[in-house]
């Protein structure tokens, strides 16, 4: 708005003037302003006194400044908006918001750093990792890419003893800025159908839970594994890996494993015709062990064999590409041998399930001398 030459006194009083008889034209040409300005001076001033009209440019000035302060909140509101949506908290963060905050809509650094509460010497020097973090997200990511399912808990458990003293909240920020969160599977919909408990194992060899998966070569030919797992301690007892095996081969099998772990009390199997075979029900009658069905069309009253079965798929099956029934036994001893002895068990604790069983034979040990009666005879 431009600037009158004339004050508020000066142009009240050429009104004064004007009403009290002097022609408009005479009074124009005598103060040196056209009659248009005569004519906006009256309409804006007129009828008024000189503090009125000194409190009206007041007002105005104060208008014009609350005007610019509104604008540029408004400025800084679209800009934390653009580049923030939520404030954040981590400082990494914020740098980044004011890097596109100046960048972007041609802020000072200072205004910028500022609107989203960092100071300019952090904004300028940002935090460099030292050489026991750079060792940390290495491992990390060398880790991630030799197990692919593995999400940054099992990571940290398998990192706990050549890391002792790192947490799980930092393997996680390092494992996130790495961007090597594991994607997830979508799971069809399945109708609700009442569901049957599983009866908790109370002790190592009380119940092996078994069952069948099926492959085959890069040539076409089929394979079929026999999956046999622990229910309490969760260590795969054994997997035999054929063309063809039948009820005469799984009780081979499961002798085989008896012999470095004894025999279970009971096995939990479907009703696929190896586990109804003559042959199987035989060799159960004949070590006494508790032959336990599940329902026809119930899985997950097998669920710990399940559960064996999606992580032997994803971690070991899906990893690799058989040529031929060797290099598929090899391959798979090799992983049965890792996930008992060096992959940790969230339900065991955070361990490997060998461990787990270790100590508690230990436990049961130490139990067995407390209490034998005779120590005290």
């Amino acid at each position: 708005m431009k600037k009158s030459r004339f004050t508020e006194e000066q142009i009240i009083g050429f009104l004064r003037q004007a009403e009290a008889g002097m022609p408009i034209k005479e009074l124009c040409r005598n103060g040196g302003f056209s009659d248009a300005t005569f004519y906006k001076w009256r309409a804006k001033f007129g009828g008024m006194q000189v503090y009125e009209a000194q409190r009206l440019r007041e007002l105005e000035s104060e208008n014009a400044k609350l005007k610019r302060l509104l604008a540029e909140a408004h400025l800084d509101m679209h800009a934390l908006k653009s580049v923030l949506g939520v404030k954040p908290l981590a400082p990494q963060a914020r740098r980044e918001a004011v890097g596109r905050m100046v960048s972007e809509h041609h802020l000072s650094e200072r205004h910028a750093c500022r609107l989203v509460g960092l100071s300019r010497d952090s904004y300028r020097h940002p935090p460099k990792a030292d050489p026991a973090t750079l060792e940390l997200h290495e491992k990390i990511v060398e880790i991630a890419h030799v197990r692919r399912r593995f999400g940054y808990r099992r990571i940290h458990d398998l990192l706990r003893p050549q890391f002792p003293g790192v947490n799980h909240k930092r393997v996680y920020r390092l494992y996130r800025q790495a961007n090597l969160a594991v994607r997830r599977r979508k799971k069809g919909k399945r109708p609700v159908n009442e569901r049957v408990p599983l009866q908790l194992a109370r002790t190592v060899n009380e119940v092996w839970s078994m069952d069948f998966v099926s492959d085959s070569l890069s040539g076409g030919r089929r394979l079929k594994y026999l999956t046999v797992a622990d229910d309490f301690s969760h260590e795969s007892v054994d997997i035999a890996v054929d063309f063809g095996i039948s009820g005469q081969y799984v009780t081979r099998v499961l002798d085989r494993a008896a012999l470095f772990r004894g025999y279970p009390q009971a096995v939990r199997t479907d009703n696929g015709p190896e586990f109804t075979s003559r042959a199987f029900m035989i060799w159960t009658q004949a070590h006494g062990i508790r032959h336990i069905l599940i329902q026809p069309g119930r899985p997950m009253q097998n669920g710990y064999i399940e559960s064996f079965n999606g992580k032997f798929r994803d971690e070991c099956l899906n990893e690799h590409w058989f040529t031929s029934l060797a290099q598929a036994r090899q391959v798979i001893a090799d992983w049965r041998r890792d996930y008992n002895e060096v992959r940790p068990h969230s339900s065991c604790g955070r361990i490997p399930p060998a461990q787990f069983a270790a100590n508690h034979r230990a436990q049961q040990a130490n139990n067995a001398v407390t209490f034998n009666p005779g120590l005290y005879q």
